[in-house]
């Protein structure tokens, strides 16, 4: 798995890694929450572990935006939590991210604002309470209310 995360630090952000290339996989696999797994194969982890792993791989490019699709999907509610966690602390290192996820919970957790969209189209865009109260959001995700007679 290692070597998985040297490849990111070497090819990804070449011009941009500060200190050595193994330095900054090893960073990058702490920051994900994967170094005790370092030297695992990568085909024996869990669900977690191979999307923290993936998270090691853009890490080590040392990226100033980190776009995160769907990145707790699949996840029990205690690997969500947990992950929620680790992207919190990359974004309070100074990391932008820009995370597109169907958890909405997750996102309420870590994020200042909140984009909905639907088929493509902007619906709203703000703070999340406010697009959370969005009719048109209610209406597009949760289905139209029907009136009682």
């Amino acid at each position: 798995m290692f070597e998985n995360v040297l490849v990111g630090s070497t090819f990804g952000a070449a011009d941009r890694v500060v200190g050595s290339k193994e330095s900054a996989a090893v960073h990058a696999l702490a920051r994900a929450g994967m170094l005790d797994r370092a030297n695992v194969v990568a085909g024996s982890l869990t669900l977690l572990e191979r999307k923290r792993l993936e998270l090691a791989r853009a890490l080590a490019t040392q990226p100033r935006l980190l776009l995160l699709d769907e990145i707790a999907g699949g996840l029990t509610e205690g690997e969500v939590l947990q992950l929620v966690e680790t992207i919190r602390s990359i974004r309070a290192d100074g990391v932008a991210i820009v995370w597109i996820e169907h958890i909405v919970h997750a996102l309420l957790r870590v994020v200042d604002r909140m984009m909905a969209m639907d088929y493509g189209r902007k619906i709203i865009e703000g703070n999340p309470a406010e697009v959370m109260a969005s009719d048109e959001v209610r209406t597009v995700y949760l289905g139209a209310e029907e009136e009682v007679s």
